[in-house]
């Protein structure tokens, strides 16, 4: 008997096929879906000084740690120059002795004053540590002495096991109490100016080391040199000159200055 071929339908190869394509078009789906996504801001635990922070008004960011060991010129001086800074960060280091350079260049000038904040980046293990360290150390007036000894020993301390050792030597090397440097090292006294410049940096959108501002104003990481950094700084100098000059020849002050010249004579 001659048995009749069956006739097969096409509709489960159909099946099959959109299946397959489902199957791919959700494999592709769930790849993209779980790769990590690259940050759009800088982290906390980067160093890298590649960018600026978003620029926030300073008028309504914490003080930070109140003013006094971590400021050289004028409390009332009309630009202010304030660096954050990390002791473990390798551009730190090797912007430190440009900051020094513009200390140097404007001692005695009463419209410009430096401040210097804290801002220990976390993936950094022992930069919270120096910073407590140069608190210990502003205690015995040993503030900025400190600070060149971390900066340039850098390499030094930050690779080493036994990092609060080397410092004891530094505190010796600068002629420091070491028993009381010790001793304050571990106090809370010195722990919490370094809180008080984190609030402050974050509120100000600080992620890198070195940020620095010049009147709230952030310094791109190039900029930070010596020359650069003198010409903005010149910039705002001759700004509030302009303005003082304006005050004074105001009607008011004007009269104001006739009558105190009256009273003289």
């Amino acid at each position: 008997m001659t048995k009749k071929k069956e006739k097969h339908s096409g509709l489960p190869l159909s099946i099959i096929a959109l299946v397959f394509v489902i199957l791919v078009i959700g494999g592709i789906w769930f790849y993209n879906s779980s790769r990590p996504r690259t940050a759009t801001t800088a982290s906390n635990s980067s160093s890298s000084p590649t960018g600026s922070p978003s620029q926030r008004d300073p008028a309504n960011a914490p003080l930070g740690a109140p003013i006094g060991i971590n400021m050289i010129g004028s409390p009332d001086a009309a630009v202010t120059v304030e660096e954050f800074a990390d002791f473990q960060c390798g551009a730190c280091a090797s912007v430190h002795p440009m900051m020094k350079e513009l200390q140097s260049a404007y001692a005695g000038n009463r419209n410009f004053r430096f401040i210097f904040r804290h801002f220990p980046l976390t993936g950094h293990d022992k930069a919270f540590d120096a910073a407590v360290a140069t608190e210990a150390a502003g205690l015995q007036g040993k503030y900025w002495q400190m600070q060149d000894q971390l900066f340039r020993n850098q390499g030094a301390w930050a690779a080493a096991p036994n990092y609060r050792d080397l410092w004891v030597e530094y505190a010796e090397n600068i002629g420091m109490d070491v028993q009381k440097f010790k001793s304050d090292i571990a106090g809370m006294q010195t722990k919490q100016p370094v809180e008080l410049d984190l609030a402050r940096a974050r509120a100000l959108g600080v992620s890198s080391t070195p940020t620095v501002f010049i009147n709230g104003q952030s310094v791109p990481y190039p900029q930070m040199t010596t020359d650069a950094m003198r010409r903005l700084i010149d910039q705002e100098l001759q700004r509030a000159a302009s303005s003082a000059g304006t005050n004074n020849t105001a009607p008011g002050n004007a009269a104001s200055g006739a009558n105190s010249s009256n009273t003289a004579n």
